[in-house]
């Protein structure tokens, strides 16, 4: 950044500060709201474990409580330096920009392996969804063949087009949500206002619960590694946000009622999958169906989202120089080629791990992520409070650190009740990063591999800040 207080970073109007590829669509606002509701949600599929740790009261109230702790500070924050920086290394820049480059590569490097580690699930979801219907698919070599040409197909709809991903997710997230609000008017005559206050403090698995809303609504920042290819990011990324926030919100919330005020509680019930057993018993079989072939979508539009936003995020980070040019390598489509195969490759190779060790993984190594995002926008504030800001969340300094301590103490939280196990695994990939970083510039060093910056780019950490009017067009 430069030295200056009145600099200014960006003076976006409708393009962003990404490099611009000509013949490639721009991401509308409809696309963009579903994206980032696949980034973080993908419809109320996972949330039944909240039910199972801590009973009916405390799953309504922590998908109520836990967006004003934990989303809404993350996605005001997202708004505020996704449109500061509206280019496709998204958070990684953010934290370059304000620790170094050594940082923002730590910060790409558990994002992304996070990412991949949540995506590794998805396929695996899918077919567990199906294999009620096709037995086949519940073990053996027919579902690791199937697995693996699921992944095949969702990746080379990525390499086809943003576009075409985020139109999907719009079509997708409407077949996914649907049945849950025929549910909900199925389950009218049956409703007992009574059992949503059911709870017993004695018998709630805190690491359960915690792990399971943080799982259900973190993520919100992801979007920011598409901010180059959004269409006047400026306006469209904070609205896109907010009415994904609702969304997502009530996308959770709404099943969650008619679920547990429609039916008997039985905790031990309450596990993945069991919104199809509920449809069977509200609406019938074909309610059932609907909802197991829209929990199958979901985990199709989630893949798809997510790998999107990982390897958008490798070819934001070979624009600043910190990988390999060949990472910005976009395909004919303005895809990110080689982001795509690198993605699709760790999923592949991370789907052999359980469920609960992806969730607890992917939570432990995003929290690490999570606490240099807040040291980062504090730190721009404090530091560079005349920067232009598109969006600017209205509160002051002072404020922006009140914002960011209920979720930072939140992480501490989460961190504490991660097992021995998880611990020890996200710790080592948090030093892999430590020293691949040093390796990618000793290999730059010795011209062993090119690495090069978009011309672009405005300059982070140049003496003389260069404003979006100065850069080629």
């Amino acid at each position: 950044m430069g030295q200056s207080d009145a600099i200014e970073y960006v003076n976006i109007n409708d393009q962003p500060s990404s490099p611009r590829v000509h013949g490639t669509r721009k991401v509308s606002i409809l696309p963009l709201i579903f994206l980032i509701f696949y980034e973080v949600s993908g419809g109320p599929f996972g949330v039944e474990d909240s039910v199972k740790a801590a009973g009916p009261l405390l799953a309504l109230l922590g998908f109520l409580v836990f967006p004003i702790i934990w989303s809404v500070p993350e996605a005001l924050i997202t708004a505020e330096m996704g449109t500061m920086f509206p280019e496709n290394g998204g958070y990684v820049v953010w934290v370059s920009s304000a620790l170094g480059p050594y940082w923002g590569f730590q910060q790409g490097w558990m994002k992304w392996l996070s990412g991949v580690i949540d995506n590794a699930l998805y396929p695996v979801l899918f077919l567990d969804y199906l294999k009620s219907g096709i037995p086949a698919l519940g073990n053996g070599l027919p579902r690791a063949f199937a697995a693996l040409a699921l992944t095949f197909v969702l990746t080379f709809m990525n390499y086809r087009g943003l576009t075409i991903v985020g139109w999907a997710a719009v079509l997708l997230g409407i077949f996914s949500l649907l049945p849950f609000v025929v549910m909900g008017l199925v389950s009218l005559p049956k409703l007992e206002p009574s059992r949503w206050l059911v709870v017993n403090l004695g018998e709630v698995d805190w690491n359960l619960y915690l792990n399971t809303l943080f799982w259900n609504l973190n993520y919100w920042d992801s979007i920011s590694t598409l901010a180059g290819e959004v269409d006047n990011p400026k306006k469209t990324l904070p609205k896109a946000l907010f009415y994904a926030l609702i969304l997502v919100i009530f996308g959770y919330f709404f099943p969650l009622l008619v679920g547990t005020g429609a039916i008997p509680l039985d905790r031990d019930l309450w596990t993945d999958g069991y919104f199809s057993d509920i449809a069977k018993v509200l609406g019938g079989v074909w309610l059932r169906w609907w909802i197991q072939g829209a929990a199958a979508m979901s985990n199709m539009g989630m893949f798809v989202a997510e790998m999107s936003s990982d390897s958008f995020q490798l070819l934001g980070m070979a624009e600043r120089g910190m990988l390999p040019e060949f990472f910005a390598k976009r395909s004919r489509y303005g895809t990110p080629l080689i982001g795509i195969i690198f993605s699709a490759s760790g999923v592949v190779l991370l789907s052999w791990l359980s469920f609960q060790d992806i969730v607890a993984a992917e939570n432990f190594l995003y929290c690490f992520g999570m606490i240099m995002e807040f040291i980062a926008f504090v730190w721009l504030r404090i530091q560079y409070p005349a920067a232009s800001r598109p969006y600017k969340i209205p509160t002051g300094t002072v404020g922006a650190i009140i914002m960011c301590i209920p979720p930072t103490i939140l992480i501490c939280v989460v961190l504490a009740l991660s097992t021995l196990k998880v611990a020890a695994l996200s710790v080592g990939a948090v030093v892999i990063g430590l020293v691949m970083q040093p390796c990618l510039k000793y290999a730059e060093k010795k011209r062993l591999m090119k690495f090069s910056t978009s011309a672009e780019l405005p300059d982070l950490h140049g003496p003389e800040q260069e404003s979006v009017d100065s850069l080629p067009e």
